[in-house]
């Protein structure tokens, strides 16, 4: 049975690349009035500062985003992306807190949104509500359940934005916890549908990496899936996936290490012993946060 389970990461990295196809697939009616010809900018810098202002807790899959409606007015864009294997109860309030300290410390519009990742279809958060003898708010924001994709797989499969593969990889994921032959099967299925949907050898390698990293197998498992990818890549005189995963697993590896040093668990020996990389790179990377966050 597989243990790890990794969602975080993986959602942040594809999210930060695939942007404007995330609006797009999951929020088309704020995607439609986005001005994506000047383009976007991630705003790391002002996430850590209103985590560090706030006091509820910093989340590796939630984005800043600055991008420009069509009116030519700047917009900020709130993501959380809420992966945990169970709902969180104060997740309503995490999202209030982050748009009133935008507000506050920015004085940007900012529109907050949710795709809610877990696994309880029962569970639903739209908003946050506090009252008092007659004083209160009430703050709303969009989300989106992706468990409701299970019911539009057909879809899913025909959809050329990336974050359809993104949706099912997730999907399967948590359905196959405890079944590592399925979810095997399913992975290696889902890599080799890549080819065949027109993307670019980029689009490609980035998904190949999203699904690498978020359907872990045990290390027999992993290996026959790998080779099992090669033969198809060879068959199909394509071979992006092999050729990139030697430099993408070593970007995997630094990717776990900034996330670990931001979130500052662990010491830099145990980041080393954990990534498998070298203290002196541990300490540059550290450098390089802290030279950013500046």
């Amino acid at each position: 049975m597989t243990t790890r389970d990794d969602y975080d990461s993986p959602w942040k990295e594809i999210l930060s690349a695939y942007f404007q196809e995330f609006m797009e697939f999951f929020f088309p009616h704020i995607a439609r009035e986005i001005d994506w010809t000047r383009g976007y900018e991630l705003l790391d810098k002002e996430l850590r500062q209103i985590t560090r202002e706030s006091e509820v807790g910093f989340r590796l899959a939630d984005q800043l985003v600055k991008v420009w409606k069509k009116d030519g007015e700047e917009a900020w864009v709130l993501v959380h992306v809420e992966v945990q294997a169970q709902e969180e109860k104060a997740f309503g309030h995490r999202v209030f807190v982050y748009h009133y300290r935008i507000h506050d410390l920015y004085k940007r519009p900012v529109v907050s949104l949710a795709v809610l990742a877990d696994d309880n279809p029962n569970w639903h958060v739209e908003g946050y509500e506090e009252e008092l003898w007659g004083c209160g708010n009430t703050f709303r924001f969009p989300s989106v359940k992706l468990l409701a994709f299970r019911d539009q797989w057909p879809l899913l499969e025909s959809s050329a934005n990336p974050f359809a593969v993104v949706a099912m990889a997730h999907l399967r994921t948590m359905e196959t916890r405890k079944d590592d032959q399925e979810r095997l099967g399913f992975k290696l299925n889902l890599s080799k549908s890549l080819y065949r949907r027109g993307w670019t050898k980029q689009e490609i390698i980035d998904l190949y990496r999203f699904i690498d990293w978020i359907m872990a197998l045990p290390d027999d498992l992993e290996k026959a899936y790998h080779r099992e990818l090669t033969k198809y890549e060879e068959e199909t005189k394509m071979p992006y996936i092999t050729t990139a995963e030697r430099i993408g697993r070593e970007e995997g590896r630094k990717e776990t290490a900034r996330n670990l040093l931001q979130l500052g668990v662990l010491t830099e020996e145990q980041i080393a012993q954990t990534t498998e990389l070298p203290i002196e790179e541990i300490r540059q990377l550290r450098s390089e946060i802290s030279r950013s966050s500046d």
